[in-house]
């Protein structure tokens, strides 16, 4: 099969230089920008038409027409699957790539050539506004489940996206940001992912990521791009920008950028045929990228075939169900009985439902369950319903009076179902999360609940974790993150135990924030984030530092009960193979997962105290067993060496555990491995935020220095410009016309839309008002503003009063 995929990537390859090599220079370079917003300029002469592209990472957002230069328009309807942080938590591949095929369905019937997604970040902070968008803390589980995902979307003919290349960890300052971190780390947790996402799916594109990493910008990285990417693990297809990444085109097309998006209107082609033109950029290297856009487009499905949404919601739900962590079940509250006499549903979640997150993955649902309905046509014909909003679903505050009418209908019920969790101003796209908690007025009105006589029910819809201080004092809190068009359904499924609440956390749940390392250095300086933590991020700085997670990373609870027998380990070396029998010895249907970590305890350099190597969903009727197995490799055992640049496994002594989570081991293996080896000794930090000669020493360099403000520079921002009075009195300009074209777009935004374009356009670089603007503002307009802003004030304040005159006309 491996020999048969390169041939035809061979095929593929040959077929695209043979119609670039038809092509004149002016052709090339052009066909290196997209020809809008959603758009893949094509070559009608020669038989090639556009193609579009869409965000897609839990469905789809295409948007007619084109879309506006901004990307803020109303899309087409479209499945709303569970977000990553909810697929992340069903650790089930097969799952995990039916939703894909499901994604790439939709892709095909709206004609649709590249489904954006799946993103696959580290959630190396859980205050990441983004986090909803991304499927784990760990590599090898963010990675096999991309892999997954990408085989399902490709399976129709339609490529997919892996996102977001690399080190994108969090929104504040995301396009000017400098991500600084040891190679290590590079390697191991933040690369690692999309490497196993990469061999496991062969995906048709990678998306570079809008920050810099050490000191380079992803887009012109030629580490990333070419010698990791593409001579090292065998990546054969497109590599295109975020919207808006581009920054030196011409270093960008040496590292190996295919594709800018969306289209500048030929901004950068002057550079490019410039550079052709005096010798700094070979042909060779523009025919390269112009092959690899013209194989994109040749291999783009055309047909349109209707798929089944009816099909799609139902499977939805049952993802959402698969993905709900019930994290607690004090007194086996839940399953919920159907012939209550008082049911009592507080939260305005239950009417007004949070099902994905804010920003450009935003779909317009087919349809959208809500939680109140479904539990009353669910509950027998004797039970009552109560329900209070308690809070406002917009901003998640209450007052006095919304706290006494949630009481009033807690009064003399059996039990209550509170829905809570993070409002969208709260967590999305363009900015990070100032806390953890949640809204004050939900938390004081939980605590209220729970000192009544019904037991307390909690379910949370969040992108991200929220800190849980008061879940000792209520009965049962059900995860379900946001889980989509239907998560309501899949909610109320396991509310009633009509399905095993399946999930496992993908991620740990800090008692606070503040025990984090990585909370130190989150989200950094403007300009500069550092990694000073290291590898200590998630259960790999809880398991290490001996702090306990509220909930564990693995953590998950059922209705059933599974025994776990007959554990074994078979092999020799690197090359071994683990099984467990496992039996569900309750009276359901369930699902557990079999998690397989890897611990190096006489290791030469620092580790953490274990690591996920593998695992494995079963899915098991009442009284059914299974063997399950899980298979390790080499890089199960070996560490990144940076003397090397290799991976290199020491030889010794190992442990393998055999684990329900990473607190929760059900047996454990000494294995001894021969290696010819030698890891490069490294002194390991005194803790776990390095210092500054730690980090010097982990870098091999000194720490850089953040960029200097002045001079202003095609990359500063508008807040560097607002540092002028001339700036503040542009900076007012930019964002309200940022805000009229959202309310354009959107007749009546959302508080989340506003501020993440507020954000984008205080915190994003001059150039992007080419970039996103089609070409309307070229560089010679900016680079006079900022030489302007160089030279005097009075220079820019005139400047600006002629921009303003002209916005007027």
């Amino acid at each position: 099969m491996v020999d048969e995929g390169r041939a035809a990537s061979v095929e593929r390859q040959e077929a695209a230089a043979a119609v670039v090599a038809r092509l004149d220079r002016r052709t090339k370079v052009r066909l290196l920008s997209g020809s809008d917003m959603f758009e893949v300029r094509g070559l009608p002469e020669h038989g090639l038409a556009p193609i579009a592209v869409a965000d897609g990472p839990h469905g789809l957002r295409q948007q007619a027409g084109g879309g506006d230069h901004l990307g803020l328009s109303g899309s087409v309807p479209a499945t709303c699957f569970p977000t990553a942080a909810t697929l992340g938590s069903t650790w089930d591949v097969a799952l995990v790539e039916q939703v894909g095929v499901a994604l790439g369905e939709e892709a095909a019937e709206q004609g649709v050539a590249v489904v954006l997604g799946p993103g696959l970040n580290i959630k190396r902070h859980p205050a990441g506004g983004r986090c909803f968008e991304y499927l784990s803390e760990d590599p090898l589980l963010s990675g096999d489940l991309a892999a997954a995902m990408v085989r399902g979307i490709q399976s129709q003919g339609v490529g997919a996206c892996l996102k977001h290349f690399a080190v994108n960890n969090q929104e504040s300052h995301r396009l000017v940001v400098d991500a600084v971190l040891d190679e290590r780390t590079l390697r191991e947790l933040y690369l690692t992912g999309f490497e196993r996402a990469v061999a496991g799916s062969a995906p048709w594109t990678v998306m570079c990521s809008y920050n810099l990493v050490n000191g380079t910008y992803a887009s012109e990285h030629h580490e990333l791009l070419q010698e990791v990417l593409r001579d090292e693990w065998g990546f054969d297809g497109l590599v295109m920008t975020d919207w808006g990444a581009a920054n030196d085109r011409v270093a960008g097309v040496r590292a190996g950028l295919d594709l800018e998006m969306p289209g500048s209107g030929g901004a950068f082609d002057a550079d490019l045929l410039g550079a052709l033109e005096s010798g700094a950029l070979a042909d060779g290297e523009v025919d390269r990228c112009a092959g690899r856009v013209v194989e994109l487009l040749q291999r783009a499905r055309r047909d349109r075939v209707p798929s089944d949404r009816d099909a799609h919601h139902r499977l939805g739900r049952r993802a959402a169900a698969a993905g709900s962590v019930l994290l607690r079940n004090e007194g086996g509250v839940l399953p919920l009985a159907t012939d209550l006499g008082r049911l009592a549903v507080v939260g305005a979640f239950a009417e007004v439902p949070r099902y994905q997150g804010a920003g450009s993955s935003q779909v317009h649902a087919t349809q959208v369950d809500r939680l109140l309905d479904l539990v009353r046509q669910r509950v027998g014909p004797g039970t009552d319903v109560a329900y209070a909003p308690g809070y406002d679903p917009e901003t998640g505050s209450g007052d006095a009076a919304q706290l006494q009418a949630a009481l009033d209908a807690a009064a003399g019920a059996d039990v209550v179902v509170f829905c809570g969790g993070l409002p969208a101003p709260m967590e999305s796209e363009g900015f990070d999360r100032q806390t953890l908690d949640l809204p004050a007025g939900q938390v004081a009105l939980i605590e209220a609940l729970a000192a009544g006589p019904a037991p307390v029910v909690v379910v949370l819809s969040n992108g991200g974790v929220v800190h849980l201080p008061w879940a000792d004092r209520v009965d049962a809190v059900l995860e379900g993150w946001l889980g989509g068009q239907a998560g309501a359904g899949g909610t109320v499924d396991v509310l009633f135990g009509d399905v095993d609440p399946g999930g496992r956390l993908a991620e740990s749940i800090p008692a606070h924030v503040a025990q984090l390392p990585a909370d130190r250095n989150f989200p950094g300086q403007p300009r500069q984030v550092e990694h000073r933590e290291g590898l200590a991020v998630g259960y790999r700085f809880h398991d290490t530092a001996g702090v306990a997670a509220r909930y564990p990373f693995g953590h998950g609870l059922s209705y059933t009960t599974f025994d776990w027998t007959d554990a074994a380990l078979e092999g020799s070396g690197t090359d071994v193979r683990v099984s467990v029998r496992v039996t569900n010895t309750g009276d359901r249907a369930g699902s557990d997962v079999v998690q397989v970590y890897v611990r190096d305890p006489e290791a030469s350099v620092w580790r953490p105290q274990q690591e996920l190597k593998g695992f494995a969903k079963v899915h098991l009727a009442p009284g059914a067993s299974e063997v399950v197995t899980v298979d390790l490799d080499r890089r199960a055992f070996a560490v990144w060496d940076v003397a090397a640049h290799d991976w290199l496994v020491e030889a010794g002594a190992f442990e393998v555990v055999v684990a329900r989570s990473t607190v929760a081991a059900v047996a454990r293996f000494d294995h001894h491995v021969d290696s010819p080896d030698v890891i490069s000794p490294v002194p390991p930090p005194a803790g776990l935020v390095m210092t500054d000669r730690e980090l010097e020493a982990a870098l091999g360099r000194p720490i850089p220095q953040p960029a200097p403000v002045r001079p202003f520079h095609r990359n500063s921002t508008l807040e560097d410009l607002e540092t002028t009075a001339a700036g503040r009195a542009l900076g007012r300009v930019v964002v309200r016309v940022g805000l009229s074209e959202a309310a354009r777009e959107f007749p009546d935004p959302d508080a989340a839309t506003e501020a993440m374009v507020r954000t984008a356009l205080r915190e994003g670089p001059i150039r992007g008002l080419v970039l996103l603007s089609g070409g309307r503002v070229p560089f010679a307009a900016v680079d006079a503003l900022l030489a302007a802003f160089n030279r005097d004030g009075a220079g820019a304040r005139r400047t600006v009063r002629r921009a303003l005159r002209r916005r007027r006309t």
